[in-house]
């Protein structure tokens, strides 16, 4: 149903691919408009937003769904499950 697009970032006028997936995961959140940058831009600028670029600090936790070590941007509990961002997203 959806095919892959390539669009141009606004900011740094680099091409980059809105696959088919992505359009699938903005229909389903009801999202109209198509993204204006690139990732690495999007990332730039939510980095911006936070008040300093990656200045977060990160803590290192194991998935608890699939084992995998990752980086969290809060500071892990024994009590509560922690997630990498691939299964988060699940």
């Amino acid at each position: 149903m959806y095919n892959d697009k390539t669009l141009v970032c606004r900011d740094c006028g680099n091409e980059f691919t809105f696959t088919a997936s992505e359009q699938e995961f903005f229909a389903e959140k009801g999202f109209t408009n198509e993204p204006q940058r690139c990732k690495a831009c999007r990332d730039a600028k939510k980095g911006s937003r936070s008040g300093g670029s990656g200045n977060r600090q990160m803590f290192e936790a194991v998935c608890s769904a699939c084992g995998k070590v990752c980086k969290v941007p809060f500071e892990p509990h024994n009590d509560r499950p922690v997630y990498c961002s691939d299964c988060f997203r699940k």
